[in-house]
């Protein structure tokens, strides 16, 4: 099983998610945001969390437009997984390839600490080792996290079950406490919290790890 970690100008939780795909079994590889094709024989993609690009126009705006961006959309056309935490999901709905977007926090105020998901589906290869309703903590750091869209796509979201994690607590305002949402594939998943810095016990949480045993588990047996 192979892993790609895209590398962006900015980027500071690449090794970290590079990291949680190897505990779980995957050989990984970083890949510059400058290169135009992505490692033969990727299975997953991830998009790191940071600062891709210093933020500038908008969070994930010009990462959305970079030289590896097509290769990103590609994958993920062809039916290829992508993870895409915090920055990474910022990157995604830029990129157009998951509804919505990610604005300032309601307080206006950078947000660090772990808080509380709620599990609300278990039929992707991301979250099968969960349980629906499951309470999982898992931390999260970003200034613009609120998750806004129309009441059309707020509505299919839920309808099609493609809601993956919605927050206990809402931390940043985000509309229908929504912390992390998957494409109609169910292949692709961008989630404002950050599963791979709970993924072992020095972390001082390991909720995390489930989310990349399960993809692991699904690649194996596919």
């Amino acid at each position: 099983m192979k892993a790609a970690i895209l590398v962006f100008p900015g980027s500071n939780c690449d090794r970290d998610l590079a990291e949680a795909f190897r505990l779980a079994g995957f050989e990984t590889q970083m890949v510059w945001h400058k290169e135009t094709a992505l490692p033969e024989g990727t299975d997953v993609l991830g998009v790191p969390g940071g600062f891709s690009y210093g933020d500038y126009l908008r969070c994930g705006a010009i990462a959305a437009r970079s030289p590896v961006a097509a290769a990103m959309k590609a994958h993920a056309d062809r039916g290829g997984y992508v993870f895409a935490p915090c920055n990474g999901f910022q990157i995604l709905t830029e990129a157009g390839m998951l509804p919505g977007a990610l604005l300032r926090n309601a307080q206006i105020k950078y947000i660090c600490r772990t808080v509380q998901l709620r599990v609300e589906e278990t039929e992707s290869a991301f979250t099968r080792n969960y349980a629906p309703g499951q309470i999982i903590d898992i931390p999260i750091a970003h200034h613009d996290g609120n998750y806004t869209a129309d009441p059309e796509t707020l509505a299919r979201l839920t309808g099609e079950g493609l809601v993956a994690f919605r927050y206990a607590d809402t931390p940043n305002g985000a509309m229908d406490d929504i912390a992390g949402i998957l494409s109609p594939n169910r292949r692709v998943l961008g989630m404002m919290p950050h599963p791979e810095r709970a993924c072992e016990p020095a972390h001082g949480g390991t909720d995390g790890a489930a989310l990349f045993r399960g993809l692991a588990e699904a690649l194996v047996a596919a």
